[in-house]
């Protein structure tokens, strides 16, 4: 049942955006409501498949994510989620208790918190207004500005500064402008052919250019941040980190 609504969350900023994804309909449509209810927006889907399909249209926040799904289960889901989007936070409601299950839905699943159901409202609303308070940290601390006139990329500290060569600033700038911030390989390569008329940009020469990239980012980076450019598999690369033009 609904409970009365815990509080709202601070209406200064852009609500927290949710991807519920249960296959109970009754239990989706009532978590969507009380979640909604609570300030944030969620899109409730029925399994991995619908997800992918929303995450083409929609950037989001948090995932709450139910393991018995049909077609792709809930923890394969959880950690392609990870690989793809390692700043995102995610969140395991499941009836399964069994410890095995738990420690799964952490290492294999790369989940945040592991709630077993039934969840209380309230508690679901204090958990995702936490992980969310985490997540919009780690963007903040993660913001670079790009200037375009000099091709120097400059983050939060006086330190985080490097130049960058013409190829990695039109990588970057792709990636800037990208649904998801994420771009095939292919997709990669034809815009390097195009930009600078050079037939011959392949996708190893595209993979040494990221992880030239990756290392300028990871010289000025503190220990243990995520790695700024991740490689999706089966795609091309995505930009976990935010980076203003100026």
């Amino acid at each position: 049942m609904i409970q009365r609504p815990f509080g709202p969350v601070n209406s200064s900023m852009r609500p927290l955006v949710i991807a519920l994804v249960e296959d109970d309909r009754l239990l989706r449509e009532e978590i969507a409501v009380h979640l909604e209810a609570n300030g944030f927006q969620v899109h409730a889907v029925s399994s991995a498949l619908a997800l992918d399909d929303l995450l083409n249209r929609e950037a989001v926040d948090l995932y709450v994510i139910d393991l018995n799904l049909p077609g792709e289960n809930g923890l394969s889901l959880c950690a392609r989620l990870r690989q793809a989007r390692p700043g995102a936070g995610i969140v395991i409601m499941t009836a399964r208790i069994g410890l095995q299950d738990r420690i799964a839905g952490y290492r294999d699943g790369g989940a945040d918190l592991y709630l077993s159901k039934p969840v209380a409202p309230d508690e679901l609303v204090l958990v995702l207004q936490g992980l969310g308070r985490r997540v919009r940290n780690v963007s903040v601390a993660d913001e670079w500005t790009l200037s375009l006139r000099d091709r120097t990329l400059n983050g939060r500290k006086p330190e985080q500064r490097f130049r960058l060569t013409h190829r990695e600033k039109t990588l970057l700038v792709a990636l800037i402008q990208a649904r998801d911030n994420t771009l095939e390989s292919a997709v990669l390569c034809d815009l390097f052919a195009q930009n600078e008329g050079d037939p011959e940009m392949s996708k190893h020469a595209l993979e040494e250019l990221v992880a030239r990239l990756r290392r300028k980012f990871r010289a000025v980076q503190p220990d243990g941040a995520e790695p700024a450019i991740k490689s999706v598999w089966g795609i091309g690369y995505q930009l976990c980190v935010t980076i203003t033009l100026g």
